[in-house]
């Protein structure tokens, strides 16, 4: 399965109502990341559960969620993340 399939899965944790996940890797090549194989992310995701978290308790749920990912096919993340009533 791919690093994106991977994070999908991991992600149906926060139960989200809506996920896209963007890689950027491509835009980093050469990057010390890239040259170790972790990838570069872009996710924006819309979930319940985020409601009454400020930014940083909601990108650690996505942290905590990808758990293991982080550490090797993930080199970098970027997180834009919502509620349904903030969109």
């Amino acid at each position: 399965m791919s690093t994106e399939g991977r994070m999908r899965e991991l992600l149906t944790v926060l139960a989200p109502e809506s996920l896209d996940i963007a890689d950027d890797s491509a835009a980093h090549a050469g990057h010390q990341g890239a040259r170790s194989g972790g990838g570069h992310f872009v996710i924006t995701i819309v979930s319940p559960r985020f409601q009454g978290q400020g930014r940083v308790a909601r990108h650690r749920l996505v942290y905590a969620a990808l758990g293991n990912l982080m550490r090797k096919e993930i080199h970098a993340l970027s997180i834009r993340a919502f509620t349904p009533d903030e969109i």
